[in-house]
């Protein structure tokens, strides 16, 4: 197993990580398009509609005769067929968002997070919460941390400071996200990630539990 350091918010080395085994498989990118995929389908609005006869304005009368005006028959000015009527088999409101099984998930997880580390963007911190919830002290330690123009920050579901939240809301290209729901989009969107201790470890217990050993054995293999 590997060692990644665990430092503090002035970039100093406190400590070591042991990361589990499934981290040191391959990057799978197939799954991590899927995953991105699915995301920014779940993201589209689905509002593009188009009105159908129905909708279109117009009285349903017909317009003349069936037969003698030597014309063609017509039922309706609201017909398809002319100017102005209703559109056949154009878009209408819907749902992009569409069923991802759970194992996809965590499997794009795992190599968005292994992408990261052996890319050495991944950095892992004691705690995020700083003295003060001011945006120079977060600005400061992310410039000491040299974690570059964006950055991801993720602290654990149980432990979200107030302070954390303050401080970092307003600087530019920075997100800050639950442990529970960081997502690998996230992961690839932005350059570099920060973890907090408690945060990475609770990620690599869901990944290492819905992992199975078979599989995890194959990759490293």
């Amino acid at each position: 197993m590997a060692n990644i350091n665990v430092v503090n918010l002035s970039g100093e080395k406190v400590a070591d990580f042991e990361l589990h085994d499934i981290f040191s498989g391959e990057v799978n990118d197939g799954l991590l398009w899927e995953a991105v995929k699915h995301y920014r389908a779940a993201l589209r609005q689905g509002t593009a509609a188009t009105k159908t006869r129905n909708r279109v304005s117009g009285a349903g009368k017909k317009l003349w005769k069936q037969k003698g005006t030597g014309r063609a028959r017509v039922g309706s000015i609201r017909t398809p067929l002319w100017r102005g009527g209703g559109t056949v088999h154009g878009p209408q409101p819907r749902s992009y968002d569409y069923q991802f099984p759970k194992k996809k998930l965590f499997g794009a997880l795992r190599s968005a997070i292994a992408a990261k580390i052996s890319e050495g963007k991944l950095t892992i911190v004691d705690t995020l919460v700083a003295s003060e919830g001011k945006t120079k002290l977060y600005s400061t330690a992310l410039t000491k941390l040299k974690t570059g123009k964006t950055t991801l920050l993720v602290e654990s579901s149980q432990k979200l400071d107030e302070k954390l939240y303050l401080g970092s809301r307003n600087l530019a290209g920075v997100e800050l996200v639950l442990s529970s729901e960081v997502h690998p989009y996230d992961l690839l969107r932005y350059e570099s990630a920060v973890f907090s201790k408690d945060a990475f470890e609770a990620i690599q217990d869901t990944l290492a539990k819905n992992t199975s050993k078979r599989k995890l054995e194959k990759e490293v293999a």
